[in-house]
């Protein structure tokens, strides 16, 4: 998150917005925290997964693609371990 030069309150933010655009994009029925914290933790999880392949995002463009892309990854393996 340092990296991306994105403060708490930005990531805040923008995880919430991630994480509503995930949930709605993955038809997932959650709330307003749930969806804060699927976009921060989706954020470090994607970052994470497509560090190892050599891409990486910047700034808080950056930071809400990630967000999302982590957070579907997340809704997705929820749903997998509840099945």
């Amino acid at each position: 998150m340092s990296d991306a030069g994105v403060g708490w309150i930005a990531a805040i933010i923008i995880g919430g917005l991630a994480g509503w655009i995930a949930s709605n994009f993955m038809k997932s029925d959650t709330g307003i925290f749930t969806n804060i914290l699927l976009g921060i933790v989706g954020a470090a999880v994607a970052s994470f997964l497509l560090g190892l392949v050599g891409i990486g995002f910047g700034g808080w463009i950056g930071y809400l693609i990630a967000g999302f892309i982590g957070a579907c990854i997340l809704i997705w393996g929820a749903r997998a371990i509840r099945a």
